[in-house]
């Protein structure tokens, strides 16, 4: 059972790293990414091609570096366009590089995939066990990378962005530079999702163009609409109620022995459809709704000066 849970608390770490940069592209700036999977899969990739010659660290920089600089190059080229076009030309990303990684062999082994990805501190795995090690350091990746996100939500660059996704016109009209501002999001965001295709890298030791489908995309948005868009807490909260659904609908299984597997899937998924659908209804601002400053509170701040 304890093997199991950790390796539950592995895949919630990884699907709350995605969901914290689509917070940041979508629920914070308002930029739709429907290609999530895509930068994923360049971070896996990246990682388990270049680990064994510079090691696991650079690895996991270079994996970030890479998704980074990808994002920026796709928002400077379509973040003008208005939010359906932005929509078609993540999509038609994140299918592109699926394409990619399946069919040049050359560099990705194809479908075959990679294997024998070694984890990071390999020795201490050893005497301590593999995933025990990992599940920390995965923890450990988590917390920076949420801590830095939660510091830029609140700081002036958060509020800035806030403030574009809700009206780019007036933002441009009081000085802010709404282009520049949108490709930092999306390229922060694309580096965060390449951390977390790196740590399902090294997690998994074995990757292949299987584990990259539409599917973690909307696992991701999933994750995001439930905790509640451009809160950082909620996404958290949001990633780990999603995995609770998926996983405790296998256990299915055991109380409903008249159906097969089939049907036992297109069950989980009408069930896991369902349980969203009654949180929308009844908490349509997500499970922790994303902090509002009060205009009364900005006006109070001068009279307590004075």
């Amino acid at each position: 059972m304890i093997p199991y849970l950790i390796t539950i608390a592995i895949l919630v770490i990884i699907a709350a790293l995605i969901g914290l940069a689509l917070n940041l592209q979508w629920g914070l700036a308002g930029l739709v990414n429907f290609g999530v999977v895509g930068f994923v899969a360049i971070g896996a990739y990246t990682t388990a091609l270049t680990a064994p010659s510079i090691g696991w660290l650079p690895a996991m920089i270079l994996a970030a570096l890479i998704a980074a600089a990808l994002s920026a190059g796709l928002a400077l080229l379509s973040i003008r366009l208005e939010e359906n076009y932005l929509a078609i030309i993540t999509i038609g990303f994140g299918e592109a590089v699926r394409l990619v990684i399946l069919n040049e062999g050359w560099l990705t082994n194809g479908a075959l995939g990679i294997a024998n990805i070694q984890r990071p501190f390999a020795s201490l795995t050893e005497q301590f066990g593999g995933d025990i090690v990992f599940v920390i350091f995965a923890i450990g990746v988590l917390a920076v990378v949420f801590v830095a996100l939660e510091g830029w939500t609140r700081a002036p660059f958060g509020r800035a962005l806030r403030a574009i996704r809700d009206d780019a016109t007036i933002s441009a009209a009081l000085g802010k530079p709404v282009f520049a501002l949108r490709v930092r999001a999306f390229a922060i965001g694309g580096a965060v999702m390449g951390l977390a295709g790196a740590l399902q890298a090294f997690y998994l030791t074995y990757i292949d163009p299987s584990q990259f489908s539409a599917i973690v995309t909307s696992y991701a948005f999933m994750a995001v609409i439930a905790g509640g868009r451009g809160s950082n807490v909620g996404l958290l909260v949001g990633a780990g109620s999603i995995m609770a659904l998926l996983e405790g609908t296998r256990f299915l299984k055991d109380f409903i022995s008249v159906i097969d597997g089939v049907q036992l899937s297109a069950l989980r998924l009408g069930l896991i459809g369902v349980g969203i659908i009654l949180q929308l209804i009844l908490r349509p601002q997500g499970l922790v709704p994303e902090a509002r400053r009060k205009a009364a509170d900005v006006l109070a701040k001068p009279r307590e000066a004075a």
